[in-house]
């Protein structure tokens, strides 16, 4: 619980995940080293060497008027010349970076009686600006002689080879995780009613998930083709005994015929509605790339020739192109909530929001509308509210709302019912990623 603040600042992806998982202990590692590399190397190394040069400088300034002046010089590998005080720099020079100069000009200031000044102007030359004697001398050294000569080089080596490890990890790792992914996009298209071809690959683990995805999908598919089957027979074998009776009813007199002829055709309305939900979108083809706007177009136009009071809005949002569609199972969906807000209501308006990741088609209507209490309910099989929405035009099944609900479902997306604040009636929202 104490690290939940963490998850904020996770990435979502697998492969970020993965990248992180390697280059985050690699990091540390170089961090750690490079923190004991400089301690140990640049500090410690450092004043050891800058206090033997600090001996040598002493000794040289000691034996200055000595006649073996210049043969411990040369001994020495140190110049030692005189002089003017205005020469004497104002400050120490020392480059930004360049941080081993730190601890030579520490050390050089502590074992050097008399330092005035430290110049460090490159990487060569070291100069030392001493009173002794009321005389200034300007020493001149190597700087090898006082710090570890190229002490970057180990942290450069540490990062190219941190580096190049974790990128050929990261490649390998990719390999690995690319089996996850492609199930991952198998899965998503298959709960958006696409089968598409996929073969388990990766490790043992993913290749067991993978066999497993393909035997629920092949479950799944072989439950939905046998429902369909056994419909179409119950169907078939239904149509027949209400042909006979239909043909027997035209035999009786007028009186008698009528409502049993009612009771006929209301029970074949309820057939077919049963069996197109249960059909579902099995017969609605294959997903393809869909002009969404021109498809609301041609089903209001055909709602409308029909004589539905229905009416479509100006496309919002700023998506444009083709949505990835069935469009038989959306033509289904919105003519069933159509037909669901004309018989509840007097008009209907129809409305298409389209951006780069989401498309939105809104049914409203100006009928009573349905409680949020029982929202959920409505999307339910076989669920009727007539008491909750007053009914003037006929009885319903109770199955529009559940097939407009399982379209979207197969495509992915989600059916919401609200209110709608155009027109007072019920808001119904087919929602669906693109």
């Amino acid at each position: 619980m104490m690290f939940q603040w963490l998850k904020r600042y996770m990435p979502g992806g697998i492969y970020a995940r993965g990248l992180l998982i390697l280059a985050l202990p690699v990091v540390t590692l170089l961090l750690v080293v490079s923190v004991v590399f400089i301690q140990r190397h640049f500090e410690d190394v450092s004043a050891q060497m800058s206090r033997d040069m600090a001996r040598a400088v002493n000794l040289a300034l000691t034996m200055q008027d000595h006649p073996e002046a210049a043969v411990v010089q040369d001994g020495l590998s140190l110049g030692v010349t005189p002089v003017a005080r205005p020469a004497v720099p104002e400050t120490d020079l020392r480059r930004f970076y360049d941080f081993s100069g730190i601890v030579v000009t520490r050390t050089l200031y502590n074992f050097v009686p008399g330092l005035l000044r430290v110049a460090l102007p490159n990487d060569d030359d070291v100069l030392l600006y001493v009173e002794r004697d009321n005389r200034i001398f300007v020493v001149e050294f190597d700087r090898r002689r006082a710090s570890p000569s190229n002490p970057h080089q180990l942290l450069v080596n540490m990062a190219f080879f941190g580096g190049l490890m974790t990128f050929i990890s990261y490649v390998y790792l990719r390999n690995q995780l690319r089996p996850i992914t492609r199930l991952s996009e198998v899965a998503e298209a298959f709960g958006k009613g696409r089968s598409e071809p996929y073969r388990p690959a990766g490790a043992d683990e993913v290749r067991a998930a993978g066999w497993a995805f393909l035997d629920m999908r092949a479950r799944i598919e072989r439950q939905i083709e046998q429902r369909t089957m056994m419909l179409s027979g119950v169907s078939h074998d239904l149509r027949t005994p209400l042909t006979r009776m239909k043909l027997s009813l035209a035999m009786l007199d007028d009186e008698e015929r009528e409502p049993m002829e009612r009771d006929v055709e209301d029970m074949q309305r309820l057939l077919d509605a049963f069996l197109d939900f249960a059909r579902g979108n099995a017969e609605a083809g294959a997903a393809e790339p869909t002009d969404v706007n021109a498809l609301l177009r041609q089903i209001v136009e055909d709602a409308r020739r029909g004589g539905t009071s229905v009416i479509l809005q100006e496309v919002q949002g700023e998506g444009e192109g083709d949505v990835t569609l069935r469009p038989g199972a959306i033509r289904r969906a919105v003519e069933n909530l159509i037909g669901n807000a004309v018989r509840y209501g007097t008009h209907c308006e129809v409305s298409l929001r389209l951006t780069a990741a989401s498309l939105r088609i809104r049914v409203e209507d100006d009928g009573p509308g349905i409680p949020p209490e029982r929202r959920e309910e409505a999307l339910r099989p076989f669920v009727r509210l007539d008491a909750a929405r007053n009914q003037n035009a006929g009885s319903g099944v109770g199955l529009g709302l559940a097939i407009a609900a399982d379209v979207a479902r197969a495509h992915g997306g989600v059916l919401r019912l609200g209110h709608s604040d155009r027109l007072g009636g019920l808001c119904a929202d087919i929602v669906i990623a693109r």
